[in-house]
C-alpha cells in the first residue's frame, strides 16, 4: 500500500507542476491590476508575481510549481487559486493534485430547474417524482407527487413550497406521511447534514428559526443534533382517495445543480402500484 501511495504522489507532482504553469500563463498582469513591465517573455504572470499576489514566498511557490515534495495548506492553496483566477472545478483539481483535503465553496441554494429536468420528472409518471434542494424546497414536481402531497405550484409569498414546512405545519389528519415519529426525525437529520456549509447564512438561519417557531416538534428534533444523508428508504403514505401506499424513495444527484437531487418514489408492492396509477388518473387536467 505504501508503494502505491508513493507512486500516486510521484505521478501527481509533475501533473501539478504542469497545471500551475498553464494557469499562470493565461493570467496577464492587466488581469490583476499590474503594469505589463519590460522584457516580458510571456504574456502571463511570472512566478514571483504569483507569489507576491498570493502572499507566499517566491521559493515556496517555485518549489510548488516544480512539483517538489512540500506541504501546502488549504489557506495557501486558496490564495494561489484566487491569484490564478481558478474556477471551482480547477480549484478542486488543484487540491487533488496537491493532496490536500478538498471542501467545496458553499454555493447559493438553487431556486429553480430548467425545462429538461422538469421533462425528466414528468416522464417518470405514474411514479411520484420531485426535485429538492438541500433545504427541501420543492423546485419542481410531477403531477403525481403534487396529488399525493397536495402541493401548490407556487406559494403566496412567491417562494417555492417547502416539504419540511408542509409536513411539520400540517394537521395530523392532513399529513400524507404515516409513521411521522420515525420519518420526520430522518428528514430533519438530513437537513442538519446539509446545513453545515451554510451555517450563519441569513436565508438558512431564518428558515430554521421560523420553522422552529411554527412547529415545536421541528424545534425539538433540530436541537437533537442528529445528522443523516439522503438515501433509499421505504416510506408509507396515505391519501384520502386511494388509501395507504408503500413507496421506496431513491435520490439521484443532478449534474450542474449542486446540493439538488431528484427523488423518485417507486411502489413497493403491487397494490401500491395500482393505487399510484389511480393517483395519476386523478391529476388536475389544468396542470
Amino acid at each position: 500500500m505504501g508503494d502505491v501511495t508513493m507512486g500516486t504522489t510521484q505521478r501527481r507532482r509533475p501533473e501539478l507542476a504542469a497545471f500551475l504553469r498553464t494557469r499562470r500563463a493565461r493570467v496577464t498582469p492587466a488581469d490583476v491590476g499590474m503594469p505589463p513591465g519590460l522584457r516580458r517573455r510571456t504574456p502571463g504572470l511570472r512566478r514571483e508575481e504569483v507569489a507576491q499576489l498570493s502572499g507566499v514566498g517566491v521559493t515556496w511557490y517555485t518549489w510548488l510549481e516544480q512539483g517538489r515534495p512540500i506541504n501546502a495548506s488549504a489557506q495557501v492553496l486558496d490564495a494561489v487559486a484566487r491569484t490564478l483566477r481558478l474556477d471551482p472545478p480547477e480549484r478542486e483539481h488543484l487540491y487533488r493534485l496537491a493532496e490536500v483535503p478538498y471542501t467545496a465553496t458553499p454555493e447559493a441554494v438553487a431556486r429553480s430547474v430548467g425545462p429538461e429536468v422538469q421533462g425528466i420528472i414528468d416522464a417518470l409518471a405514474p411514479r411520484p417524482a420531485v426535485v429538492y434542494n438541500s433545504r427541501f424546497d420543492i423546485l419542481a414536481a410531477n403531477e403525481v407527487y403534487r396529488t399525493l402531497f397536495a402541493v401548490p405550484l407556487v406559494q403566496p409569498s412567491g417562494r417555492p413550497p417547502n416539504a419540511l414546512w408542509g409536513l411539520f405545519t400540517a394537521r395530523d389528519e392532513h399529513c400524507p406521511l404515516l409513521f411521522r415519529e420515525t420519518e420526520l426525525p430522518v428528514m430533519v437529520a438530513t437537513l442538519r447534514a446539509a446545513y453545515g456549509p451554510h451555517a450563519g447564512e441569513p436565508a438558512w438561519d431564518g428558515f430554521i428559526r421560523k420553522l422552529s417557531a411554527a412547529s415545536p416538534l421541528f424545534a425539538r428534533l433540530w436541537e437533537s443534533g442528529d445528522v443523516a444523508e439522503p438515501g433509499r428508504r421505504v416510506k408509507c403514505f396515505r391519501h384520502p382517495a386511494v388509501g395507504e401506499l408503500r413507496l421506496t424513495s431513491v435520490s439521484l444527484s443532478i449534474h450542474g445543480m449542486p446540493e439538488c437531487r431528484i427523488v423518485v418514489y417507486t411502489p413497493d408492492d403491487e397494490e401500491t402500484a395500482r393505487r399510484t396509477a389511480l393517483l395519476w388518473e386523478m391529476k388536475d387536467p389544468a396542470l
